[in-house]
Formats: C-alpha cells, sequence, structure tokens
C-alpha cells in the first residue's frame, strides 16, 4: 500500500518519505482554533491512513495546545512507534502549570526539561528528529545546540534539526554539532530562503530543507474567496496575507496557478506541493481529514517538466505575494 518514495533528509542518516504530515492543526492551541474546529477521532484516523500511505513522517511540537498536539500523537502511534519518524519541536516557553509564557526558552537547563515532557507527552523513549522552535535571542545559539548534542548522546533523540533561522545562525550551530534539517516556510507564495541565503547555507552544509505551508496555509488549495472565509478564531485573521487588498492581490495570482493545475488535470493544492517536491524539500503540508492527505500524498507522484516550473516562476515570481506571513511581532522572531 505504501506509495511514497523514501529519501534522506540532510546528511546524517535519517531516512524519511519525500512528504510528511504536518498535525499542528489537529489540536487548538492556547484555547484557540488553529485552522477552524479539529475533531480528536477524525485526526487519529487521518495519523493511521497517513501510514497506510508511507506518509508516516510526523511533525509536532510542545507548543501546540500546549502539549495536546504529542498527546494526540501518543494515542494515534499507540502500538506502532517503530513505524513512524517522529519530529516535535521546543523553544516556546511552556511552565510548569502547562501553560505557554510565550517567551522563546533556549537555555541548556530548559532543552533538558523540555525534552523530557516531549517524551513523557508522546509516550516514548526516543524522538527521531528534535527541533529548536525558535531562536532564543539571549542565549547564544552555540549553547543551545550544545545541550540538544547530549541528548543525541544520552539516545533520547536521533537528530536535531532547528526552525526559522538565519543561514549566520545555522552555520554557527551546525559547528557545534551536525544538523539534520531546518524546518522553515516555503511555498509558491513564500521564497525568502532563496532570497536571504538559507538556501545556498543548507546546500553547502548538507543539511535537509523540510518545507512548512507548502499550502501557503490553505492560500494555494483555491478554496479561499474572500477574507470572512475563516472562522473568528482561526489565527490566519492576524495574517497581513490575508487582509484588506493584499487577499485579493494574492487571490489574482492562486487563479493563474489554478489554471495550470486545470491543464495538468492536477489540484492547484497538488501543484503546490509538486514545486515543493521540485525544489528539493521534504513538505509536510497539514491536515486534519483523510481526504485532503490523500490529495496531499498523491502530489509525491507528480512530476513537473522544466516548462511547468519555468511557467509557475512567471506566474509567481519571487516577491510578487503581497504582505507579510505573519504579524509584526512574530515577523521579528524568524529568520534569526
Amino acid at each position: 500500500m505504501n506509495s511514497i518514495n523514501k529519501t534522506k533528509l540532510g546528511s546524517q542518516g535519517l531516512e524519511v518519505p519525500v512528504e510528511g504530515l504536518g498535525c499542528m492543526g489537529m489540536t487548538p492551541i492556547a484555547g484557540g482554533n488553529i485552522y477552524g474546529f479539529a475533531d480528536e477521532k477524525e485526526s487519529i484516523a487521518t495519523i493511521h491512513r497517513a501510514l497506510e500511505l508511507g506518509v508516516n513522517f510526523l511533525d509536532t511540537a510542545d507548543l501546540y495546545g500546549p502539549l495536546l498536539n504529542e498527546r494526540l500523537i501518543s494515542k494515534a502511534i499507540a502500538g506502532s512507534r517503530d513505524k513512524y519518524v517522529i519530529a516535535t519541536k521546543f523553544g516556546y516557553e511552556v511552565d510548569d502549570q502547562e501553560q505557554l509564557t510565550w517567551r522563546i526558552n533556549g537555555r541548556p537547563e530548559y532543552v533538558k526539561k523540555a525534552v523530557e515532557r516531549s517524551l513523557k507527552n508522546l509516550k516514548t523513549d526516543y524522538i527521531d528528529l528534535y527541533y529548536l522552535h525558535r531562536v532564543d535571542p539571549e542565549t547564544p545559539i552555540e549553547d543551545t545546540v550544545g545541550a540538544m548534542a547530549d541528548l543525541v548522546k544520552s539516545g533520547k533523540v536521533g537528530y536535531i534539526g532547528l526552525s526559522e533561522v538565519s543561514a549566520d545562525t545555522l552555520r554557527k550551530a551546525h559547528k557545534i554539532h551536525p544538523i539534520t534539517a531546518v524546518q522553515t516556510e516555503y511555498s509558491l507564495f513564500e521564497r525568502a530562503p532563496e532570497e536571504n541565503g538559507l538556501v545556498e547555507a543548507l546546500n553547502d552544509l548538507g543539511v535537509g530543507f523540510v518545507s512548512y505551508s507548502p499550502l501557503g496555509r490553505g492560500f494555494l488549495t483555491g478554496d479561499l474567496k474572500t477574507p470572512d472565509d475563516f472562522p473568528a478564531d482561526d489565527f490566519r485573521r492576524s495574517i497581513p496575507r490575508f487582509q484588506g487588498q493584499n487577499f485579493y492581490k494574492n487571490l489574482e495570482l492562486v487563479k493563474e496557478i489554478q489554471k495550470l493545475a486545470g491543464e495538468k488535470d492536477i489540484t492547484a493544492s497538488q501543484l503546490a506541493i509538486a514545486w515543493t517536491l521540485a525544489k528539493g524539500t521534504v513538505p509536510i503540508p497539514g491536515t486534519k481529514r483523510v481526504k485532503y492527505l490523500e490529495d496531499n500524498a498523491a502530489a509525491a507522484n507528480i512530476i513537473l517538466s522544466k516548462e511547468e516550473l519555468e511557467r509557475l516562476e512567471l506566474i509567481v515570481p519571487v516577491g510578487s505575494t503581497s504582505g507579510d506571513r505573519y504579524d509584526q511581532t512574530s515577523m521579528a522572531g524568524v529568520n534569526l
């Protein structure tokens, strides 16, 4: 039944399917829904179907919930832990009352505390890939990565990764301990890694590229028609790219992408995912529904010709989207 090819993520030995599953939307965060209501039973069914399709690379974080997402995954993988590759993240500080403080904590003592909590929540004795979710501006990256390296030595973590880091930070970190993967937002709508030197650094160092939000947080599905298509508590309402005139300018780009998808007899979502695959990344489109999972997984078998890739570049050249991908506060925490 497995229909998805495997690939080496980075150069440290980790093997994953060419496409993973982002699990963030399967639980609320701090009491609010991220992408609308999530049903636990449906989410677990999606994780089980992912395994059948070979999409056994699950992406979570202690932030999601907080902690609820890891616990949901522990239920889904019970009895089958060895069949999944689990990636989780730490860095957004969660206190002893399981509340988010919303500060970033990369201190070595917190690294050790966070991993123990994630192991407990996931009901496992090892994490395949452990990421720093965001860089702590008050803690040298060398100190944080040094503590993460200790987790590898102790067998609690297989490989380490970073999320939303600059090329300079990646190079510093990689000197302390080999980094297996960097996770950052990347899609037809978000091309910053090509502009800021990150892609070059990844290639230089042999570090894998995990692209999250390959569907532009749902924009590239073509399902969104107005900025009011979201529930009141959907966090996309706070994102400039989805607001006012930005929304409608971006919608025009989506319509052109849909035209090309129609010519290939595939969905706009599948075209967007196939593009990230053609760029050499491992995309982790997020969904909590089996139907969308199956659609997304089918993209792994779509090959885009040189001409099609060139046409996409003409439709959505670097810098053509309108509005930032996060609000001002969150933008300050990326590419550090």
